[in-house]
């Protein structure tokens, strides 16, 4: 992985082979496409979603922001499939723009690039732009899918939105996005909850740190470092404190970018696997819910069976949020937890101990696993105090009411994004093996896994009905986005496919 250090011809070559290298699939997916296309006409309609035909009266102008990530596409589409007009919109990177894949969905109907929040955290010409697409298309409901970088963002839109137009928003307030996204202000509403949670001090200096460490000598606990604000560069550092030495824990803990305007937390390790929550929550009631095992940069999904112990213990922790929130509290909601290895076979939900470690209040990438869950639309629609049957006319026997609970992933798909395990199940582990730097089991055994995504997985972008947004997530998106970082000399490291988001160097 390149670094700040590596010399810029190195970041030149990364890129340029990303664009090579979506030159050589280009004919293999317009093949792709072009047999979907031919599919999609060939095929039975029940083999096919169709979307449903309402009423006037019943059809809804939805916004969906934030589509041009996996979480806003997957939404737009289910709002689409339940009948309504769906209206999108998304920030658009680079000179040129990166233009997003959902701009050409079967899902919208029109498509608007939004103009990002300024610096100095200046929200104004992103909000005007924001209420001129929901004034222009009379929208009813704005459906925020927000980044990490404009969640308070979103939070101002909404409360500006609600105030100047008739639209509703699913998006929690300024308080509640702050108290939910900062991380030591999260773990305090926690306690404040009377909830478990592993220690967490904030520090605004090396030698405070230092000093904590000091402290908690000789208890046997480990410790990370995580930045209170965005910061890309620090997200993948997981480093355990302290270091097997006082001296290599002070070299490591000086090179950190601290200050009293930068504060960091010094939060507990806690042992064991970490998991996450995507949930919908409509005036303090949680409408949908899933929980799938986690990781620092996810890239595969599997939901949690709903009715083990461990997702209800989760859905649980959701609703005690939901519920302290009251009618007032409204938006995505998702959570990271750990959950020590011994009360992962617990029975009873009551009895498993889940240690949060941040909260995200907006979209989770894991409403993936809901692309097929037409009547998680319901939820949403209820913002609105209107009825199902007023809403949506979709057929289903089982709407969103307290008597059923919140809507879960009934089907067994697991999601991957095929592009993402081309480059690092397949093409490099085969650099390492052919540089003599890695073994041939390694890439065997990348190899098998990605053939067992391939068939028997699903694509997070790829939907057989609305085929082009993944041929042009790789081969319109991404090369402009790596030409972008040719043209201004950007660095990075990581990147996300399914939230198109590129990492900055460490």
């Amino acid at each position: 992985m390149l670094t700040r250090t590596s010399p810029i011809s190195h970041h030149y070559l990364q890129n340029l082979a990303l664009i090579l290298l979506s030159l050589f699939f280009l004919p293999l997916d317009t093949f792709i496409l072009a047999i979907s296309y031919a599919l999609r006409r060939l095929l039975p309609t029940t083999a096919v979603p169709q979307p449903q035909t309402l009423p006037p009266t019943r059809r809804k102008t939805i916004l969906v922001t934030g589509v041009g990530m996996t979480k806003g596409l997957t939404l737009a589409r289910l709002f689409h499939l339940a009948g309504h007009r769906v209206i999108g919109a998304d920030f658009e990177p680079g000179n040129p723009p990166a233009l997003v894949c959902s701009r050409v969905s079967t899902a919208l109907a029109r498509f608007y690039r939004l103009t990002p929040p300024g610096a100095q955290e200046d929200s104004g010409p992103y909000i005007s732009s924001l209420v001129d697409v929901i004034q222009r298309e009379r929208v009813s409901l704005w459906v925020s899918c927000s980044g990490v970088a404009s969640a308070i963002s979103d939070a101002e839109a909404k409360e500006v939105v609600e105030k100047r137009t008739a639209c509703r928003a699913i998006q929690f307030d300024v308080r509640q996005t702050e108290t939910l996204h900062e991380k030591d202000r999260f773990i305090g509403r926690c306690r404040d909850l009377g909830l478990l949670v592993p220690e967490t001090i904030t520090v605004t200096s090396a030698e405070e740190i230092e000093k904590v460490l000091r402290e908690r000598a000789g208890q046997g606990r480990e410790f990370i470092m995580k930045s209170i604000a965005l910061d890309d560069a620090s997200r993948a550092d997981m480093t355990l404190l302290p270091r097997p030495t006082e001296a290599e824990t002070r070299k490591h803990v000086q090179g950190i970018r601290i200050s009293a305007s930068r504060p960091w937390i010094l939060q507990e390790f806690i042992r064991g696997p970490e998991f996450c929550t995507h949930a919908l929550v409509v005036k303090g009631e949680v409408k949908a819910f899933v929980a799938c095992p986690s990781a620092e940069l996810l890239m595969h999904y599997k939901a949690i069976p709903a009715d083990s112990p461990l997702s209800r213990a989760m859905l649980a922790f959701t609703r005690r949020f939901a519920d302290a929130g009251g009618r007032s509290f409204t938006g995505h909601l998702s959570f990271d937890f750990l959950v020590k290895e011994e009360d992962l076979g617990k029975k009873r939900p009551q009895e498993i101990r889940l240690y949060p470690i941040e909260c995200n209040p907006r979209a989770h990438t894991a409403v993936a696993l809901f692309s097929h869950e037409v009547k998680m639309v319901d939820g949403y629609l209820s913002l609105l105090g209107k009825s199902r049957e007023e809403t949506n006319g979709y057929q289903h026997t089982n709407g969103v009411n307290e008597e059923d609970g919140p809507v879960t992933p009934k089907r067994p798909y697991r999601y991957y994004w095929v592009g993402h395990d081309v480059v690092t199940l397949v093409l490099l582990p085969l650099s390492q093996l052919l540089r003599g730097k890695g073994g041939r089991g390694e890439f065997t055994e990348g190899f098998q896994v990605f053939l067992g995504h391939l068939l028997s997985w699903k694509d997070g972008t790829y939907e057989i009905w609305d085929p082009l947004p993944w041929w042009w997530l790789y081969h319109v998106y991404w090369p402009t986005q790596f030409l972008n970082s040719i043209l201004t000399g950007r660095k990075w490291s990581r990147m996300n496919v399914s939230t198109t988001k590129m990492f900055g160097v460490e």
